[in-house]
């Protein structure tokens, strides 16, 4: 725990940079596909293939649609089959209360003799799979409904399908590995999904007896929790010198002078203080990102997706998913203690949508079962609310809205040169508007301390790749 200080002199951002994915060029169409043949290799031979010819976000199933009933079809292109329809015929072969039903699947026009393609089916209350490399009408049977609720559901929702190019799995086995690679939400999440130079922030803090502390919000303590921390700045740099192996770009981003002169420094530290050891912001995290309906998932992602990896989560690890998302949907709803399927069907039941949930703000003095919930950037950006750095709109913002690119776009830092520090830069024949002091690439950060706080910043904004472009007072 850092000491009380009287004084706050200076305060900083940090940024690690990340390098975004670059798609690969695909296999050119032939009779035969060398790639059909990887799903019936060993993993070990598999997946180093795999990882040549693909991008990582082919690992994401996409969306096609939900079947509901014959009377609804559901049409598309798949990654094998060209031409695909879907239905739902409910039936009660089990002679329970609500029955049962069977999706059918006809599959046609194929892109090669080997090929095949493989699906996720998902309700909120099951996730399962199949795969099909025959062109005819295939069945899956879902033998007896999880009671009323599932249902009603599928019944008026369908059943969600989802493709995935078979040839990404290495075995078909490794399906159900491809879905906790996704619980890396990391930074490479946030710059794909919101169009972030960087990947982390933290910020530096010094006491009335000049020594300089870092506050952290995802620092991996003796137990492997990510944890809010504050540190000794010599104990925090010989971290990221000598032992991060990830190789950060690391940042500095001193605040102007003005904002620097309306700083609370007693209010900054208490709340930091109040903060030192409670657990990283994982509540709210996806969030933040995540402001329109259909204006922030960049493809393949959407909001059927999001559910459908929720519902996996939901199965596999209930307690990973609960403290994921499940709070903060009931916090949406203004529910307690709902699991996720109950949510999807409380949504139903008020004619709303599972997409429109998403979008509504967080609120900075939500409390979740362990406390107010802040991501890296929440944490800094909350400590310059209670700072007084917002007023006088601060009751207007909510920063757990805030991504890491809205942070840095802030106009709160030094914008003259001249005034940085003699050792900014140091070494660079490029003059930057901030200190890089770490790092073998120049870093950049497009949109750097350009836009002044308004009302209810950042709550409607779409982040479409590749742009990301952001409509004015969003």
């Amino acid at each position: 725990m850092a000491p009380s200080p009287s004084l706050l002199s200076i305060l900083f951002f940090f940024f690690v940079l990340v390098s975004f994915f670059s798609p690969l060029s695909h296999a050119a169409k032939l009779p035969f596909h060398p790639e059909d043949l990887l799903p019936l290799l060993p993993r070990q031979v598999s997946w180093p293939i795999l990882n040549s010819l693909h991008s990582p976000v082919d690992l994401l199933p996409s969306f096609v649609g939900a079947a509901s009933s014959q009377n609804d079809t559901v049409e598309w292109k798949g990654a094998c089959f060209y031409n695909n329809t879907a239905w739902m015929e409910f039936h009660n072969k089990s002679g329970s209360e609500f029955g049962g039903g069977t999706l059918h699947i006809e599959v046609s026009n194929a892109h090669s003799w080997t090929c095949m393609d493989l699906y996720v089916f998902a309700t909120p209350y099951r996730v399962t799979w199949d795969y099909y490399f025959l062109s005819r009408e295939h069945t899956f049977e879902f033998k007896e409904w999880e009671g009323r609720a599932e249902f009603e559901y599928v019944k008026n929702k369908g059943v969600s399908i989802f493709l995935m190019q078979a040839g990404m799995l290495g075995t078909l086995q490794a399906l159900w590995d491809v879905f906790p690679y996704l619980q890396i939400l990391d930074g490479s999440l946030e710059k794909w999904v919101s169009g972030a130079y960087a990947g982390h922030t933290a910020v530096c803090l010094k006491d009335s007896e000049g020594k300089l502390w870092v506050g952290e919000s995802g620092h991996e303590n003796e137990e492997g929790e990510d944890i809010i921390a504050v540190l000794p700045w010599d104990e925090w740099w010989d971290f990221e010198l000598n032992k991060d192996d990830s190789n950060p770009h690391i940042a500095l981003l001193p605040l102007h002078p003005d904002i620097r002169a309306k700083f609370n420094e007693t209010a900054a530290w208490e709340y930091v203080q109040s903060m030192d050891g409670k657990p990283y912001g994982y509540h709210n995290m996806i969030f933040s990102w995540i402001d329109t309906i259909d204006g922030n998932y960049p493809p393949p992602l959407d909001s059927h997706l999001v559910a459908s990896v929720m519902t996996v989560w939901n199965q596999l690890k209930p307690d990973y998913a609960a403290n994921l998302w499940n709070e903060a949907l009931n916090k949406r709803l203004g529910t307690e203690d709902l699991g996720l399927p109950d949510i999807l069907v409380e949504i139903e039941e008020r004619g709303s949508s599972f997409d429109e949930l998403l979008t509504i703000p967080e609120q900075d003095d939500w409390l979740y079962t362990d406390g107010k919930s802040t991501s890296c950037v929440a944490f800094i950006l909350e400590m310059y609310k209670e700072a007084g750095l917002f007023d006088p709109i601060a009751s207007s913002i909510q920063v757990t809205e805030f991504t890491i690119k809205d942070a840095y776009m802030l106009n709160f830092f030094e914008n003259n040169s001249s005034q940085l520090p003699k050792w900014c830069n140091d070494g660079d024949t490029v003059e930057l508007p901030f200190c890089q002091i770490r790092g073998m690439y120049r870093m950049e950060l497009p949109g750097y301390n350009s836009m002044e706080p308004y009302s209810h910043m950042n709550e409607r904004c779409p982040s479409l790749p590749p742009k990301y472009l952001r409509p004015q007072k969003c």
